[in-house]
């Protein structure tokens, strides 16, 4: 159970009443306070008036996806944490969840015990002092990344980053000619190892590379090491 002198507020987005019953009864056993939305527009409402510390999306629901209402959040330049819900479970679908903008995925069907971790985990990582909090702007080349905004301009021109991006980018080009490992990516980025696999990371550093570098096929700053993880590589001025 979470700590007394902290009750966290928690929106859960799901459109089936039983399951969002059961979550509810569960997390407020656990201490936190839960508010319901039925679907992506309730959810969406209630964001703009409120405050949440976590929303809690389930993927599948009528109107308007767990993807789609996400994507309007962050559009919204919430940066609440999301942790998405969904039936479907392949590499493809979880990139696709973080992509949109969501902080953690979880395949259903799951534990409750696994559940209470990742709220925990989220919650804390969202209210710990970031290392790299110092690091607003970046610019390399032509390209220029604003961490605050997460607004980018690559080769193609002007475009928003999701959070996560911006995260695995902060990281990188905090390390400039390091090579960062996989573990550390897991780490700072999603705050534990199970989760994503490497064939996650390695499209993110793809999106980077067609974002920044103009030749994807021999990419000059964002580099892969076999066997050992990924560097941003810079000539130092």
């Amino acid at each position: 159970m979470q700590n007394d002198m902290i009750q966290y507020k928690i929106l859960l987005v799901e459109d089936e009443s039983d399951i969002a019953e059961l979550l509810r009864i569960n997390l407020e056993d656990e201490g936190y306070k839960l508010v319901l939305a039925a679907h992506g527009a309730i959810a969406i409402q209630k964001i703009m008036s409120e405050h949440f510390d976590l929303i809690i999306m389930d993927v599948m629901m009528p109107s308007m996806d767990g993807l789609t209402t996400t994507q309007h959040i962050r559009l919204l330049n919430n940066n609440v944490p999301v942790l998405m819900l969904s039936a479907g479970n392949t590499s493809q679908d979880r990139i696709d969840g973080l992509k949109s903008g969501a902080d953690d995925y979880m395949g259903k069907p799951f534990e409750l015990e696994e559940l209470f971790l990742r709220v925990k985990g989220i919650l804390s990582r969202a209210n710990r002092d970031d290392p790299n909090i110092n690091l607003i702007e970046f610019a390399f080349g032509q390209n220029f990344i604003d961490f605050n905004s997460y607004i980018a301009k690559g080769i193609n021109g002007e475009f928003k980053l999701t959070k996560k991006e911006a995260q695995l980018l902060r990281l990188l080009i905090e390390r400039k000619n390091q090579v960062v490992t996989r573990e550390d990516i897991l780490k700072t980025v999603w705050g534990y190892v199970a989760f994503p696999n490497t064939r996650t990371i390695d499209n993110f550093i793809l999106s980077f590379r067609k974002y920044f570098e103009k030749d994807i096929k021999r990419p000059r700053y964002f580099l892969s090491h076999r066997g050992l993880g990924y560097k941003f590589k810079i000539e130092e001025e």
